[in-house]
């Protein structure tokens, strides 16, 4: 099976409270975007796609004229949600023996290892989903109570998801649920098969505030050589 990546970055970023969408904020001296596009370079032989806001294709194509980044990919024109923009994308796949690997472009700090290990493990299983354990103690709310809930019971859910193709088309070809909270909810509704857990990493968070550009950032200075 060739491997692909639909990398997500169609967002206007409102929680940011930035007038340029957070996918195209400087991190270590490029934009989000393309530090998320270089860690599947060598992993994907099929392709790698990228849906943008319909309104900056054009500047995306002068930040990598500007940035000099020439890592092959396709622009797809993202939707009003998420979930328009991964259908558009999977429009533009033809391989049927395809792996997709569907991934937030504003989570820059994902390892090439844990996207390896997404593929091996949708190889085996036909899809895999990186989750980290909770490390803070949560309570159930229920109208106006609350109640004591075991973490242990409970996993944060992160990105790349990596699928069958045939599934994820499946999965966005039915109509959108406000259920459906990530591919791995899609899927689950479309074709009742079973999603597969592998432990993700703590750094690789989205960012969607100032102060996760800035943890990113420090982040990354302590990997650097």
């Amino acid at each position: 099976m060739k491997h692909y990546a639909i990398i997500t970055a169609a967002g206007t970023g409102e929680r940011m409270q930035s007038s340029l969408p957070k996918q195209f904020l400087l991190l270590s001296g490029l934009p989000v975007l393309m530090h998320a596009i270089k860690k599947f370079e060598a992993i994907v032989d099929g392709e790698i796609l990228v849906t943008l806001p319909e309104n900056y294709m054009d500047y995306w194509k002068k930040l990598c004229v500007e940035y000099d980044f020439h890592i092959s990919h396709i622009v797809v024109a993202g939707g009003t949600i998420r979930f328009e923009s991964v259908r558009n994308a999977l429009e533009k796949i033809n391989d049927d023996e395809a792996l997709v690997a569907v991934h937030d472009g504003v989570r820059p700090l994902v390892s090439e290892s844990l996207i390896k290990n997404i593929f091996a493990g949708a190889e085996k299983n036909g899809n895999t989903v990186p989750c980290i354990p909770l490390s803070d103690s949560i309570r159930s709310i229920e109208g106006e109570k609350n109640y004591y809930a075991d973490r242990k019971n409970f996993v944060s859910i992160q990105t790349p998801q990596c699928f069958r193709l045939s599934s994820l088309r499946k999965a966005y070809a039915q109509n959108f649920s406000e259920t459906f909270t990530d591919d791995a909810t899609a899927v689950e509704a479309a074709t009742g098969e079973k999603i597969f857990l592998l432990e993700g990493e703590r750094q690789n968070i989205k960012i969607t505030t100032y102060s996760d550009l800035e943890y990113c950032e420090s982040m990354m200075e302590r990997t650097s050589p």
